[in-house]
């Protein structure tokens, strides 16, 4: 893993360099020195400071809609700060508890585990699709219970290119069900939690059309729960 330095670490580091533990499709994740937390970094440009403190609140309001709609088992406490970075824009840090020994659910051959820890799976991630489509028909929403992965900032950009939709398309709607969740990670209690508390930033008709499909793709779920956790297809 690869260390960063960065002025936007200053609240939490001395030296202002940060181990790299991955990235997602708008995010940046380290981890601070002592291993204790996990630092995402929201890097985005122009912002005033006034826009990026309301985006702040933006993600504090949606983060704690979805740990209340997921529950405490599920969920982490996330906290919110501003920061300038070493261009001098002002940059929005998460900061969360480090999960030692939890694994991504994409990481992990569910195939083999034990009887007992697949039926437990299987149980965990039926009530949390179950919370998630709650949520989505009181409100329109939910969270991300998927996510992507990029090795560097680099090949987050590319990914994020007009080029590669077409198989951002092919992985949103065939490829990532819930079983290759990076968003989803099971901790060595074997609960599993959900880790990013983003939401969709669109206009209105792109977020409709989003959640409703995502809606839509619990069945595509549900079946990949009853082919791998209960039959070991």
């Amino acid at each position: 893993m690869r260390a960063y330095h960065n002025a936007v670490f200053a609240p939490i580091d001395y030296d202002h360099i940060l181990e790299r533990l991955g990235g997602g499709n708008e995010t940046e994740v380290y981890r601070s020195d002592d291993g204790r937390y996990v630092v995402k970094l929201k890097a985005e440009d122009g912002r005033t400071s006034a826009e990026t403190l309301a985006r702040a609140r933006e993600m504090r309001v949606a983060a704690e809609r979805f740990i209340s709609c997921l529950g405490p088992d599920h969920s982490l406490t996330s906290y919110y700060i501003l920061a300038r970075d070493s261009r001098g824009d002002v940059q929005v840090l998460v900061i969360q508890p480090f999960l030692a020994g939890a694994r991504p659910l994409a990481e992990i051959d569910c195939r083999g585990l034990r009887p007992e820890e697949r039926a437990a799976l299987t149980r965990q991630l039926t009530a949390i699709i179950a919370r998630a489509a709650g949520l989505y028909r009181r409100a329109g929403m939910m969270p991300d219970l998927y996510g992507r992965t990029s090795q560097s900032v680099a090949e987050r950009r590319r990914l994020n290119g007009p080029i590669m939709l077409p198989w951002r398309l092919w992985g949103f709607l065939v490829r990532r069900t819930i079983l290759r969740s990076h968003n989803l990670m099971r901790a060595v209690d074997g609960r599993l939690i959900l880790v990013d508390y983003d939401t969709v930033r669109r206009g209105g008709l792109y977020r409709a059309v989003y959640f409703l499909v995502r809606r839509l793709l619990f069945t595509r779920d549900r079946a990949a729960i009853w082919m791998v956790l209960r039959q070991g297809l």
